[in-house]
C-alpha cells in the first residue's frame, strides 16, 4: 500500500519534470537517472506525509535554486487522488495524503502478514553466534546471537532467502583441554556443577585448563590429542571429541531457543580437513608461490599491507582454525549468492586477511562482515558464577525474575503460575529488544532499569500490544467480520496511528538495504507511542464508530506483532 502511494508520488514528479523548460546541454535528461530522486519520512506531520529532495539533485542541472526547482515542480504537477495537496516546503516537494481516502484502504489492505516484501531473487548465507562449544554461551555470545537472529528475520521479511549457519569448532585447541581433561585427568562431565550439561562441560574445561596452568609440560599431551584427532585414524577417540561437542551444543541449542533463536545449519569445521578440501586449498597457494616455510607454513601479506601473516598449518602440520575458517568460507559461497558474517571487531584482523586472500588470491567475492562491539553488564551488577563469566542463561534468570518482581508488585493479586509465562516473554524481550536497540558499531552497557522499564522500555510496547488484545476481546466482536465506515472522517489521533502504521513496509526495506536492525526498534517504540496515544484520547467500545476503531485497533495490533516477530520479541496478548 505504501509503495503504491510512494510510485504515484514520484510518478507524478516524473510527469512534471516533463513539462520543465530545458536548455541543450539537458536534452537527454532523464530523471530516472537520478539517484536522489526518492522520497522520505518529513520529521513531522506539519511537513506532509512524504517528501521528495529531488530539487536538490537538479539545482545545477538546472542552474536554480532548489527551493524556485521545488516551486516550479509543484506548479507543474498534477495530485494524485489519494493525496490532498502537494506543498513547496523549502527546498522540498511534500505531499500530504488525502486520510478520507487512504485510510479506508490501508486498513482493508493490513493483514495477518502485512510488511512481508515481495520475494527478491537473492539467497544469504548468514553465520552468527559460532560460540566455541566448551562451555555455556556467555553475556560476550549473546549480542552476535541477538543481532544474527534478528538481521536473519529482517531480511526474510524483507523477500530475501536467507540460510543461518553455526560454525562448530570441533577442532580447536579448547575442545582438545576437554578431551584431556576426560581421557588423561579422568575427569567426567556427569560429575561436574552444573544444571546443564554445557555448564558442566564448561567447569571441566576450566579444571583441565587449570591443571596446564599448573604443569606446561602437559601441554604437548593436548597438541597430540589435537594431531590425532585431525588424522582421523582413531575411531574410539573420534567418538570421544564428537560426543563432547553434541554434548555442549545441546546445550547452547537450549539456551539460544530460549531467546527464540534456530539455526538452520550446524556445520562442523572438522569436515573439511576430513574431506581433503584444507589440503587442496593449501596446494593451490602453494602452487600459485603464494605459501612461505619457516617454523610454520604461511601465506607473506605485507604486500597487501598486512603486516600479520596468515599461517596455514603448525609446526606438526596440523592446521589452525584460521585454515579451516578459510575452506568453511569457500564452500559457503557455493551455498548461496551473498555471504554474511557477523563477527566481534576483535576479529577485524582476520576477516581483513580473508578479504585480501579472496581477492587478491584466489580471485573470488569475499564475504561481507557486519561487526559488533562487546556487551557488558554495570560493576556490580550481577554476581558471576564462580567469578568466570556470567553466562547467557544467567542473564535471562535474572531478567525473568527482575520481570517477576515488577510484575507481582503492580499485580499483587497474580499467582505465581500466572505471572511465570509473562515474567518469562518480559524478561526474554527485555534482553533482545535493549541489545537490537543500538547499532552494532557502538558499545553496549546492559542496564537493567532501562531494560525492564515498564514505562520507557520493551514491556511497554508489549503492554501495547496486550492493551489492543483486551480491548479487542472486551468487544465481543468478531474483527473479521467488521468493516470500515465509507464517510468516516479520521481525527488528528487516527491519522498519526495510521500514518505511523502505512510506514512499516518502508521502515523494512531501508533496515534490510542497510543490513541494521536498530530502527525496527524505534518504529516499535513509534507505533506503540501511536497507539497509547490513540487509545488514552478515543473511546472505542460504544463510539459512534465502534466497529471502525476496533478494526484500526486490530490492524495496529497486527503491525506491531509483525515489527516485535522481526525482533524476535513475544507479542503477549495479557500482561
Amino acid at each position: 500500500m505504501y509503495f503504491e502511494i510512494e510510485k504515484q508520488a514520484i510518478d507524478a514528479i516524473s510527469d512534471a519534470l516533463d513539462k520543465f523548460e530545458v536548455d541543450d546541454t539537458l536534452e537527454n535528461f532523464q530523471v530516472e537517472d537520478e539517484k536522489n530522486f526518492r522520497l522520505e519520512f518529513p520529521p513531522n506531520p506539519d511537513m506532509g506525509d512524504l517528501a521528495s529532495t529531488i530539487a536538490f539533485s537538479l539545482a545545477k542541472k538546472l542552474r536554480k535554486a532548489p527551493n524556485l526547482i521545488a516551486s516550479e515542480i509543484v506548479e507543474k504537477l498534477e495530485i494524485p487522488e489519494i493525496f490532498e495537496k502537494v506543498e513547496a516546503i523549502g527546498p522540498y516537494v511534500n505531499f500530504f495524503i488525502d486520510y478520507s481516502a487512504f485510510s479506508k484502504k490501508l486498513l482493508e489492505y493490513v493483514g495477518k502478514d502485512y510488511g512481508q516484501l515481495p520475494k527478491a531473487d537473492e539467497k544469504i548465507i548468514l553465520e552468527h553466534t559460532s560460540a566455541n562449544p566448551n562451555g555455556p554461551l556467555h553475556i560476550g555470545h549473546v549480542r552476535n546471537s541477538i543481532f544474527g537472529d534478528s538481521l536473519n528475520r529482517l531480511l526474510k521479511v524483507a523477500g530475501r532467502e536467507v540460510e543461518t549457519q553455526y560454525y562448530v569448532n570441533d577442532m580447536g585447541r579448547q575442545i582438545a583441554i576437554i578431551v584431556f581433561g576426560i581421557t588423561e585427568l579422568g575427569l567426567k562431565i556427569e560429575d561436574q556443577e552444573g544444571d546443564k550439561i554445557d555448564h558442566k562441560i564448561g567447569r571441566l574445561y576450566f579444571k583441565a585448563n587449570q591443571k596446564l596452568n599448573e604443569d606446561e609440560s602437559l601441554v604437548s599431551h593436548v597438541d597430540n590429542l589435537i594431531e590425532r584427532y585431525e588424522g582421523g585414524a582413531e575411531p574410539e577417540l573420534n567418538k570421544i571429541f564428537e560426543e563432547v561437542v553434541e554434548s555442549c551444543l545441546l546445550g547452547i541449542k537450549e539456551t539460544l531457543h530460549r531467546i527464540n533463536i534456530n539455526h538452520d545449519d550446524f556445520v562442523w569445521e572438522g569436515q573439511f580437513v576430513r574431506s581433503g578440501e584444507v589440503d587442496d586449498m593449501i596446494k593451490y597457494f602453494d602452487h600459485e608461490g603464494f605459501v612461505s616455510y619457516g617454523d610454520v607454513t604461511y601465506i607473506d601479506l605485507t604486500c597487501f599491507q598486512i603486516e600479520k601473516e596468515f599461517v596455514l598449518r603448525r609446526s606438526d602440520g596440523t592446521s589452525l582454525y584460521s585454515t579451516r575458517d578459510l575452506a568453511y568460507h569457500r564452500y559457503k559461497a557455493t551455498q548461496g549468492d551473498v555471504v554474511l558474517d557477523i563477527l566481534g571487531s576483535d576479529h577485524k584482523l582476520a576477516a581483513q586477511q580473508i578479504n585480501v586472500i579472496f581477492k587478491e588470491i584466489l580471485r573470488e567475492i569475499p564475504p561481507e562482515v557486519i561487526f559488533y562491539e562487546f556487551i557488558t553488564l554495570p560493576s556490580g551488577s550481577m554476581s558471576t558464577r564462580k567469578g568466570v563469566f556470567v553466562s547467557v542463561d544467567e542473564l535471562v534468570d535474572e531478567a525473568v525474575k527482575r520481570a517477576a518482581d515488577e510484575i507481582k508488585s503492580r499485580n499483587p493479586d497474580l499467582t505465581d503460575e500466572e505471572i511465570k509465562p509473562m515474567a518469562e516473554d518480559i524478561g526474554v524481550g527485555a534482553i533482545r529488544f535493549f541489545i537490537a536497540k543500538l547499532s552494532p558499531e557502538k558499545h553496549l552497557t546492559f542496564k537493567w532499569d532501562e531494560a525492564l522499564s515498564f514505562e520507557r522500555g520493551c514491556a511497554s510496547i508489549q503492554y501495547a500490544h496486550a492493551r489492543a488484545c483486551k480491548l479487542l476481546k472486551k468487544s465481543g466482536k468478531d474483527i473479521s467480520s467488521l468493516s470500515v465506515a465509507d464517510d468516516w472522517v479520521p481525527d488528528e489521533n487516527e491519522k498519526d496511528l495510521i500514518r505511523t502504521i502505512a510506514k512499516f513496509p518502508q521502515v523494512i526495506e531501508d533496515c534490510a538495504n542497510k543490513k541494521r536492525i536498530h530502527n525496527i526498534t524505534q518504529y516499535c517504540q513509534d507505533l506503540a507511542g501511536a497507539f497509547n496515544k490513540f487509545y488514552k484520547a478515543e473511546q472505542v467500545i460504544g463510539s459512534d464508530v465502534e466497529d471502525t476503531r476496533l478494526v484500526l485497533v486490530d490492524r495496529a495490533k497486527t503491525t506491531l506483532k509483525n515489527a516485535l516477530d522481526i525482533l524476535g520479541v513475544p507479542a503477549p496478548q495479557k500482561m
